[in-house]
């Protein structure tokens, strides 16, 4: 059986300016025409990936938002979905708020997916609704009141702030909501000295998300594969067979890592599951010739 590639985006798969590089992209393109098994597993929602993937065709599912939502990319249409209960939200929010913050909810409605914001709070938050902007997102609504968006599915709260006012707000969500919600904070990739706390429902684990995929797919016995470079990505190295880091790889992950790369600027990602494709390929050949 091929092996079942699954890697992270941002510090991963993408180079610093949040684009696939031409070489991998051509690497992936002639890849998946050979049929390679090959997907994400990422913190972006699916219209953001759908958008870096532009031109390549994904047969497999994507895992969106830490794992909180499996869905097919070209549609969109979600096939999991683990939101956060609905009694948590407004106390979540309400904490949030008391920290002087305004969380982005990311919901979905039964019908479609929305990204609200009710205030422009630093220039973190600035550049990302730029960002989202120029990238056409639909799913954008300026409400004046957050808990407008209460009555949607909510599948993340995320606040962008700096450290300094985040790490309290962390602190507090962790020891309240132990055991109830799934939370991060990472610094921007694409915006220095700005970092997003997200939280989400505490199923919404990138490992979680790939046993999920690995049940709608029918790939259970299939090896897998993964890559990453953060925080957000050790759940699914202690669960893969294999555990693939870049170099530009937090110190904590390398440590999970069986192998570490190139860093993300440098098409290693592309470049490694092509080398380790051939490989696999070769081997069912001389499989198949030793076996006539």
């Amino acid at each position: 059986m091929n092996p079942l590639y699954i890697t992270d985006l941002d510090g991963t798969l993408l180079t610093d300016h949040g684009t696939l590089s031409p070489v991998t992209f051509n690497i992936l393109q002639n890849l998946l025409e050979k049929g390679i098994l090959f997907t994400t597993a990422s913190a972006r929602s699916v219209a953001s990936i759908q958008h870096i993937f532009k031109g390549l065709k994904l047969d497999l599912p994507v895992i969106e938002f830490n794992g909180a939502i499996i869905s097919d990319l070209q549609s969109g249409q979600h096939l999991f979905i683990n939101s956060i209960d609905p009694p948590l939200v407004e106390d979540i929010c309400s904490v949030i708020e008391e920290h002087g913050c305004s969380p982005f909810v990311s919901t979905y409605t039964g019908v479609e997916d929305r990204l609200y914001y009710s205030s422009i709070a630093n220039e973190g938050v600035k550049w990302y609704l730029n960002d989202r902007r120029i990238q056409n997102d639909k799913r954008l609504r300026f409400v004046e009141k957050i808990s407008s968006s209460f009555s949607d599915q909510v599948i993340c709260l995320n606040v962008i702030g700096k450290l300094e006012v985040l790490t309290d707000l962390e602190c507090e969500l962790r020891e309240r909501y132990r055991g109830s919600l799934e939370i991060h904070c990472l610094e921007d990739h694409y915006s220095p000295g700005f970092f997003w706390l997200t939280a989400h429902d505490r199923k919404a684990t990138k490992d979680n998300a790939i046993k999920e995929l690995q049940q709608i797919t029918g790939l259970s016995g299939n090896e897998v594969v993964v890559f990453g470079d953060n925080a957000n990505d050790t759940g699914m190295f202690k669960i893969a067979d294999r555990s693939i880091a870049v170099s530009n790889a937090i110190d904590e992950l390398k440590q999970c890592a069986t192998k570490i790369i190139r860093s993300n600027n440098e098409n290693s990602v592309a470049e490694f599951i092509q080398s380790d494709f051939e490989k696999s390929l070769k081997l069912k050949r001389h499989d198949s010739v030793g076996n006539q």
